[in-house]
């Protein structure tokens, strides 16, 4: 490796996001310096694949790839991983030898939220907004931890029912439910889960009412930039269990980290380094 590990991350909407800073404290704890590119193709004036290209022949060790480009960025990778085939988006790529290579620590990233928060917990029927990239990991995270069903809100009912028919071929016999309408679908769910842009900075609002949220018992945000999304204000005051975007975001980076790098990562010094706002020195 040369002195320098250049990474970035590629979407639409990240003036917020705080990845930079994750792998630039993750170098500095390993004596190496990082620089982390924001890459929002519309400022590079490029198109997706253009910029794409760009960092592949650029010298990137990797790069992170967000909304909306997670399952577009798929087709152009090889996928090791027969898991990661079949989520169908990728949010990591490792750039080296030969194509470049997808990874979804999205999905571990979940798995590894989710237990942080609730341990060993059952997550019960699972009413999931948003079949997208992230939501395609997070669906299949919800079948490594058992959730007994899973309902499928998206106003795309192609996206959704294709999503549906990958989750039932990795788990057969599993009841998946797709609809376009949450609030109908919300009725006897015990857990709620936020797999849209909306609540994020630049999409305000929540995609489920307030209301709706009673009788369940946990909740879930894929959205870490507000950390506090109405989407969550609402779940904790209704007295639910709560799982922050924020510990996806955790979960995911330190797993991409050890993907591009290899480096070790004491988990519990970037906590405290990224929650006391410091910044490689």
């Amino acid at each position: 490796m040369t002195d320098t590990i250049l990474l970035g991350l590629i979407g639409d909407n990240i003036a917020a996001s705080q990845s930079p800073r994750l792998h630039r404290l993750a170098g500095a704890q390993n004596g190496r310096r990082v620089r982390y590119d924001s890459l929002i193709p519309r400022l590079e004036g490029l198109d997706f694949d253009a910029l794409f290209a760009r960092c592949a022949a650029g010298g990137y060790r990797g790069i992170n790839v967000t909304y909306p480009y997670k399952e577009v960025v798929a087709d152009r990778l090889a996928i090791d991983d027969p898991l990661v085939g079949a989520i169908g988006a990728c949010n990591t790529v490792l750039f080296g030898d030969g194509p470049p290579r997808g990874f979804n620590t999205d999905y571990s990233g979940f798995v590894a939220a989710y237990r942080r928060m609730r341990g060993d917990a059952a997550p019960g029927p699972v009413l999931m907004i948003g079949a997208g990239g992230v939501g395609r990991a997070v669906a299949f995270g919800l079948i490594a931890l058992g959730a007994s069903q899973i309902r499928l809100a998206d106003r795309d009912p192609a996206r959704a029912d294709a999503l549906a028919m990958a989750l039932r071929a990795a788990r057969p016999g599993l009841s998946v439910v797709t609809g376009p309408d949450a609030a109908a679908m919300a009725v006897g769910a015990a857990g709620v889960i936020n797999c849209t842009p909306v609540g994020m900075v630049g999409h305000d609002g929540t995609p489920l009412e307030a209301k709706l949220m009673a009788g369940a018992d946990w909740a879930f945000d894929a959205v870490y930039t507000p950390v506090d999304t109405q989407f969550l204000r609402d779940a904790q005051a209704a007295g639910l269990d709560i799982i922050s975007g924020y510990e996806l975001f955790i979960g995911q980076g330190v797993d991409a980290w050890a993907i591009f790098t290899g480096l070790p990562l004491d988990q519990d010094r970037l906590r405290d380094d990224l929650a006391a706002g410091r910044d490689a020195s």
